[in-house]
Formats: structure tokens, C-alpha cells, sequence
């Protein structure tokens, strides 16, 4: 089949020459954004006077037929033709004439593609966006449903100090209001239409690319030819959000794997949501949770190939850009798919209050809260901390928990312990008293609940 392009050659690419270079078999899914484009680029012409009215309405006549086509699964893509662009051109051409070969007419595939990725991009942000929205809904329903349940807090793995599972859940609904609010800005830097650009250097023809813009949605036009078809940094700050998105879901999908645990046993995953072993007949495996936490090397490792092929190449386009598309769908496809995972697994867990409590005293959790009480009776907080690691020790020899000692225990390490202490040793209590803002208290999650909720409005 003759290309597009074939003018200055004299001999036909080799098979494996279409094979490899090809693109065509992922980059088919632009379709849409490539008519699109196509149809404003059209108009533009149009406009400017550089094609007839008749033979723009001939064009997107064709466009149209061509999307509909695709969207009924009735187009065939050609691996000869290369790529998107070409296969859509190749096939307006063949249907409409002569007419169809201006539709390239003041660009370049290199600014084509710029183009489609964009729109693209932009598109697959906002659906990202609304997931991320409905996965903290739901996090705040859980939220509300267990505001009061005591868990022990964790740090280095060891049972920490009591905290509220409802404290705890929003902590993940402020990592994924920064997820959410790092996509939303990179908005502004996909939203920049390079149509026009051509090749690298622009075009003698009287175009309008700031036309074009306002057709497409954009809210401005790249300003150097040179960097609008050689930029992939939208792309790589898409994958960046998304790396840090997925570290954010691996962290929740491993608390969900250890709380699943015979050990923890805080929490039980539906069966819906779980697998058996093909050995052990008695196993419940939380499999989509370790999936998800398994899928966030790969979104790593789609963002580190394309900043190792963006990283020497010189200005302007070269073809190892090729390379960006694959990751990119890859990365759009894993995402949402783990998202709508998330958010169908989340309500079907039950939470095991009674155990929560019961860990929450265990361990010596409420040791901190000891140490605040003397703080609390005049005693410097590195000479309460002393007294109170001495009391550890001696619960440790006599195997007991620092709330079934009398008060004359306590009375043998300061006498400034009085029947009050007993409040700071009681989780259920305990948690209630801390003061400071952010903190795990129920008045601290009743506030931010009511700040979550007035900034959705």
C-alpha cells in the first residue's frame, strides 16, 4: 500500500520495518480525540479561507462517517498505515477524493498526536477525578458509621496509642483529597492546545490556531513551536499523580491484608472479594487487596520508561515518543480499574469493634496518655516519660496491663497518681481527651467531617 508520506522514497518499507514501527494496534483507541481534532482543524481552515466551505463540509461529512464506522466495529485499521492519523486520513481520502488530502493542511503528525494526548489526557483526568470523589464518600460514610469504635494507632508496626477507627479512615480521605487536588491542577498544563505547530517550526499559512483552542475546549495555545511537539511532561505528570495515587491505595490495600489476618482479625473481606487456595481448603485469601498493592510497580514502572526515554532526546520530536502511549493507556486502564475495585470492596467489609477495643489496651498503648497525665500534675514531660518506661518494666515482670494496677502500685513510682488516672488508662475514655487540633478525639473527627462536608458543598 502506497504511504502517505512516500513522495521522496523509492522503495517500499520492509514488513518488519511496518511491523515494528507501527502503533496503530494500541494507539486506535484516540479515535475519537483524532476526528475531533480533525473537525476543529477543519472548521479553522474553513474559516481562514485556506479550503472551501464545500470541501470542509465534504471533510467532516467523511469524518463523521468514518467515526461512525469505528464505532460500530465495522473500520479496519491497517498496520501499513502506521498509525491513528494515518489510518484516518488514508480512509477519508479514499472516500471523499481530493478533498480529504487538504485536511492535512498547516499541521504535522507531530503536532497531531501533541494534540490527541491532550485531549486524551484531559478526558481520562476528570474520570479519575469523579473516581477518586466517589472513593472519599464512601470512606467518609465509613467514617460516620464507625465514628466512635476504638483501634489501637500504629507506629513501626507495634500498637502505638488508641485512636478512632473513624480518625483513622479519614487519613486516607486527606491522602486522596491530595491525589484528587494534583490532578485537578495538572489541568491547566494539559489544557494547552499544540494544533498548529506543524512539525517543529510552525507554518507560513494564515491559520488560527487560538480559534482551533476555542473549538477544542482549551484554554490557551502553546507559545513555542518547538516544545508543543516535543513536550510529554502532561503525560509524565499524569503518571506521577497516578504512582502517587497507587501508593496511596497499596498503603489502604495492605492495612486491609494485615487487619484480614487471623493475628488482627479487626476486620472480614466479603467472599466476594476474596479467593481460596487450590491446597488449603480452610484459606481465605484477601487476593484483590494484594492485587492492588501489587499494581502500583507497575504504574512505577510506567512512569520510570517514559522519563528514561524522555530524558536525551534533543529537540525536536523524535520517534521514541512512540513510546509514551502505551504506558499512558496502561497506567489510565490500571487506575481505574483498581479505583472502581476499591469502591466496590470498601462497604462490603465488617469491622470486629469488640477485638479493636480489646487490642487497644493491649501493648501498653495507653502509656503515652500516663505520661501526659504527670505532665498534666506539674512533672516535666522527659521526667514522666522515665516514670512511666519504670511502670512499663515493672507490668512487664508481673504480667500485667498498666490499668490493673492499684493505685498503691502506682503510688510506689509517684504520688501524684490519684483515682483520675484510671480515665486516661480506659481507651474508650482516653481518646476523648486529646485536645489538640487534628487530633484522634470523636470532637476532633466530628470536625473534620463538618469541614469535608462544607468544602463539598
Amino acid at each position: 500500500m502506497k504511504k502517505l508520506w512516500s513522495g521522496r522514497f523509492s522503495e517500499q518499507t520492509a514488513k518488519i520495518t511496518d511491523t515494528f514501527t507501527q502503533s496503530i494496534s494500541y494507539d486506535k483507541r484516540l479515535w475519537q480525540y483524532d476526528i475531533l481534532g480533525s473537525i476543529a482543524h477543519t472548521e479553522m481552515l474553513s474559516k481562514q479561507g485556506i479550503i472551501s466551505s464545500t470541501d470542509a463540509e465534504l471533510i467532516k461529512k467523511g469524518l463523521q462517517e468514518i467515526h461512525d464506522e469505528i464505532q460500530r466495529g465495522e473500520f479496519e485499521f491497517l498496520e501499513e498505515l502506521e498509525d491513528i492519523h494515518m489510518n484516518i486520513e488514508s480512509a477519508l481520502i479514499k472516500k471523499i477524493g481530493e478533498a480529504g488530502a487538504k485536511l492535512h493542511t498547516a499541521r504535522s503528525r507531530n503536532d497531531q498526536i501533541a494534540l490527541d494526548l491532550r485531549l486524551y489526557v484531559r478526558d481520562e483526568t476528570n474520570k479519575i477525578v469523579e473516581l477518586i470523589k466517589r472513593l472519599q464518600s464512601l470512606l467518609v460514610k465509613i467514617a460516620e458509621d464507625n465514628i466512635d469504635t476504638i483501634m489501637p494507632g500504629y507506629t513501626h508496626t507495634q500498637r502505638a496509642q488508641p485512636v478512632l477507627l473513624s480518625h483513622h479512615i479519614l487519613a486516607y480521605y486527606q491522602m486522596f483529597e491530595r491525589d484528587k487536588g494534583r490532578f485537578v491542577d495538572s489541568i491547566k498544563r494539559v489544557n494547552i492546545m499544540p494544533l498548529g505547530s506543524c512539525a517543529l517550526a510552525g507554518t507560513t499559512i494564515n491559520i488560527d490556531r487560538h480559534y482551533t483552542a476555542r473549538l477544542l475546549g482549551f484554554d490557551g495555545v502553546s507559545s513555542n513551536s518547538m516544545d508543543a511537539v516535543s513536550d510529554r511532561d502532561f503525560v509524565i505528570e499524569f503518571i506521577s499523580h497516578s504512582s502517587m495515587l497507587m501508593m496511596h491505595i497499596s498503603r489502604l490495600a495492605e492495612e486491609l491484608v494485615l487487619w484480614s489476618t487471623t493475628e488482627f482479625s479487626f476486620i472480614e473481606i466479603s467472599d466476594a472479594f476474596t479467593t481460596g487456595s487450590s491446597i488449603m481448603p480452610q484459606k481465605k485469601n484477601p487476593d484483590v487487596a494484594e492485587i492492588m498493592r501489587g499494581k502500583t510497580g507497575r504504574i512505577y514502572g510506567n512512569l520510570m520508561s517514559l522519563l528514561t526515554t524522555m530524558k536525551g532526546l534533543p529537540l525536536t520530536y523524535n520517534r521514541d515518543m512512540q513510546e509514551d502511549k502505551e504506558p499512558l493507556f496502561d497506567t489510565v486502564d490500571t487506575i481505574k480499574l483498581t479505583l472502581q475495585c476499591l469502591i466496590e470492596m470498601l462497604p462490603e467489609i465488617r469491622f470486629n469493634k469488640v477485638r479493636m477495643l480489646q487490642t487497644s489496651s493491649e501493648g501498653y498503648a495507653n502509656a503515652t496518655d500516663m505520661a501526659e497525665y504527670l505532665v498534666s500534675k506539674g512533672i516535666a514531660f522527659r521526667n514522666a516519660h522515665e516514670i512511666v518506661g519504670n511502670i512499663v518494666r515493672y507490668c512487664v515482670d508481673k504480667n500485667k496491663g498498666l490499668s490493673d494496677l492499684e493505685l498503691s502500685e502506682l503510688h510506689g513510682f509517684s504520688n501524684l497518681f490519684s483515682d483520675d488516672i484510671y480515665e486516661y488508662l480506659d481507651p474508650s475514655k482516653s481518646v476523648h481527651k486529646r485536645q489538640s487540633f487534628g487530633s484522634a478525639s470523636l470532637n476532633s473527627v466530628i470536625q473534620q467531617l463538618q469541614e469535608i462536608k462544607k468544602s463539598q458543598q
